[in-house]
């Protein structure tokens, strides 16, 4: 590189330092002739005019000169030049030792070199022949900027977003992004290797030059490119070379341009990543698919060169055929298996086990694994075709009745517990539903995991099998009596029992006999004087006697009198008597009446629109018309004995009717079903 003398005396042309030079070397020349003559005529020494051409002498050399001068000798000090000083100058010897320490120069060489330094003592000017190269070489980098011409130089060394090249001594930047037209992903190739380029950017006062291939690439490139899409268009076939891959494809030069072959444009069958069928460099064939000549983008094609073996794979592999091939790739969902070259099918995790817990397909196959699958469906425009391996195994469902009659007392663990009850698995592949309403009894469960866990042991029965659908209904429940079982075992129509009112109803109250048991208590039988609402009688949550009124097994309804309690004398409805009569589940006094006294019965709706006084009047002389004889057909039938009838109870028997009919829509209304344990079971298939 360059001192800082040589940087002072680059503003200054060559031209005029050579102008300025040449007078002064003619001056003390052209002065100097006269002074042997002066000598001559006088016989004494000018040493005045000696000192004047001395002092000139030096003028003609400064330090940052550029001189040229002749190896005059070699010393321990370095090389001694000859360059037209009073002393020869010094030239460290390392600047003529080449690499292998032997010395470059012989005595008698022409060498340029720049003065460095000049003493006023005895010491000998200070010479470097490096410098002298330096500038030269600066000299013709600048001539070659400003011509535009292309210099040739050594990489020496790869630095960050670039290489360092030396050009004759002169170190220059040649960024990355400027080495070649195309993106170049390692600059390794680079490396100690000649390089041609062209100077984009020089400073000498800041010792700056950046080089640039591209300029000189892209030249050649644009040239070729113009001629490329000149000669071809969509559906050409045409030879290219693989510059580069991707994860998505391969970058195909066909000439000047580059065309992308994506992934899965290479092959019919999966193609995981590139570099499976290709490597950089590579020549291959391609099929132009896409032209796009505005924004020079080509999308190129290597499959379409092969037969589509999509067309005859419904002739191949026909639905129901057993074939065998070869895992290509396994995923969490399932397998893929490859049937040929370019024709892959799927078997999914549901395919591969009848149990539906099998393991992850990934424990289970490996990359290569030859397998043995059976055709379950063929997609030709999707190009899919599902495949199944369970096929080759026993079908436990197909023996699921014989080893699991309905009435089977099982013993499972819970596998999945939903929001509409909970799988139990009787062995690998079977697995049953227990509906959230078969799981207890006692109480209503919102979500079956406020009891049941997952992997928890537990006991049911069979209640319903599907071996179509693949379908099994377990009871939990079913274990142990229910709670109605339980009362009607030990209960009868006439018993006083306890209970607390659970909720109101417009037509009565609702009471609690035990966990999840309920009897209906008419609001007519709440008192014997006429109840309006039945919060003015009971209270939410109060415990009460209530007689049963009447017990029906058919329909799992108990009727309740309040007013009847302590009145051995009320009469009680047996269910196998007057299980048609008790309309709704319920039964009140009133309703006992009109079964007592039929002729009442037919009178009481007439009576219902007349005055209240009047009903009452007709309904004293009805009581006074009823021959003993016909009291005594009624007793025999009715047990106990039904004492004579006052005139209040005539009065509620007329209100029976409405009462009734409004108890029993109000009930069916209450009674909301569950949901089935099918249609639940049915959501879970599908889903």
């Amino acid at each position: 590189m360059t001192n800082e003398a040589t940087q002072e005396t680059e503003e200054t042309t060559a031209a005029a330092s050579s102008a300025q030079e040449q007078p002064a070397a003619e001056q003390p020349t052209a002065q100097a002739t006269p002074a042997p003559a002066e000598e001559t005529n006088s016989g004494d020494v000018d040493f005045g005019a000696i000192l004047e051409q001395f002092e000139q002498e030096q003028a003609t050399f400064h330090v940052g000169q550029l001189v040229d001068g002749k190896v005059v000798g070699v010393s321990d000090r370095g090389v001694l030049v000859d360059f037209g000083y009073k002393s020869e100058g010094i030239v460290p010897a390392e600047e003529f030792t080449a690499e292998d320490g032997a010395l470059s120069v012989n005595e008698g060489d022409e060498v340029q070199v720049v003065l460095k330094a000049m003493h006023g003592g005895d010491g000998p000017p200070v010479l470097s022949r490096n410098d002298a190269l330096s500038r030269r070489s600066w000299d013709a980098l600048e001539k070659a900027f400003l011509d535009g011409t292309p210099v040739t130089g050594n990489v020496v060394a790869k630095t960050k977003g670039g290489l360092r090249v030396d050009l004759d001594g002169v170190e220059a930047f040649l960024p990355g992004s400027q080495v070649d037209s195309r993106p170049v992903y390692s600059l390794d190739s680079y490396l100690n290797n000649p390089i041609e380029a062209k100077i984009i950017k020089f400073s000498r006062r800041r010792n700056n030059v950046v080089l640039s291939r591209k300029v000189m690439t892209d030249e050649v490139v644009n040239a070729q490119k113009a001629e490329t899409l000149s000669h071809i268009d969509v559906g050409y076939i045409v030879d290219g070379t693989i510059k580069n891959l991707t994860e998505y494809g391969a970058f195909v030069d066909i000439g000047g341009i580059d065309g992308l072959l994506h992934v899965t444009d290479m092959s019919w069958g999966r193609l995981h990543h590139p570099s499976e069928m290709f490597k950089t460099g590579d020549q291959v064939q391609v099929k132009i698919l896409k032209l796009d000549r505005e924004k020079d983008k080509i999308s190129l094609g290597y499959k379409q060169l092969q037969p589509d073996p999509w067309s005859t794979v419904i002739e191949v592999y026909p639905v129901g055929a057993k074939i065998k091939g070869k895992v290509s790739s396994v995923t969490d969902y399932g397998v893929f298996v490859e049937l040929e070259s370019g024709v892959e099918g799927l078997v999914h995790v549901s395919e591969i086990s009848w149990s539906r817990r099998a393991q992850s397909p990934k424990r289970m196959f490996n990359k290569g694994d030859e397998v043995d699958v059976q055709v379950l469906g063929v997609d030709t425009e999707e190009k899919r075709i599902s495949l199944g391996m369970k096929q080759f195994q026993d079908n436990p469902w197909d023996f699921v009745d014989l080893r699991y009659p309905v009435g089977t007392r099982i013993t499972g663990r819970i596998r999945n517990i939903t929001d509409f009850g909970a799988f139990v698995e009787l062995e690998e592949g079977i697995d049953g539903l227990v509906h959230v309403s078969d799981i207890t009894w006692a109480k209503k469960i919102k979500h079956p995991k406020d009891v049941l866990k997952k992997d928890q042991e537990v006991e049911a029965i069979v209640t319903n099998i599907d071996k179509r659908n693949q379908r099994l209904s377990l009871s939990m429940k079913d274990l142990t009596p229910s709670a109605w079982e339980t009362f009607v075992s030990s209960h009868r129509p006439g018993q006083v029992v306890r209970g607390k009112v659970s909720r109101f109803t417009n037509f009565g109250v609702f009471v609690e006999l035990g966990e999840g048991l309920e009897g209906l208590c008419h609001i007519s039988e709440l008192s014997d004087e006429r109840v309006e609402s039945p919060e003015s009688v009971a209270k939410l949550g109060e415990d009460m006697d209530f007689k049963i009124l009447r017990i029906d097994a058919a329909e799992q309804k108990i009727g309740l009198s309040a007013r009847a309690v302590g009145k051995d004398d009320e009469p009680v409805v047996d269910t196998r008597s007057y299980s048609s009569e008790a309309k709704g589940g319920m039964a009140s006094l009133a309703e006992l009446a009109n079964i007592s006294f039929g002729t009442k019965a037919e009178e009481a709706p007439a009576a219902e629109a007349k005055p209240k006084k009047e009903k009452k009047a007709k309904a004293e002389a009805a009581a006074k018309e009823e021959t003993p004889e016909a009291a005594a057909e009624v007793s025999e039938e009715t047990a106990p004995a039904v004492p004579e009838t006052s005139s209040e109870t005539v009065e509620a028997e007329a209100a029976a009717p409405s009462e009734e009919a409004a108890a029993e829509a109000p009930e069916s209304a209450g009674d909301q079903p569950e949901p089935s344990a099918e249609s639940s079971e049915t959501e879970s298939q599908s889903a």
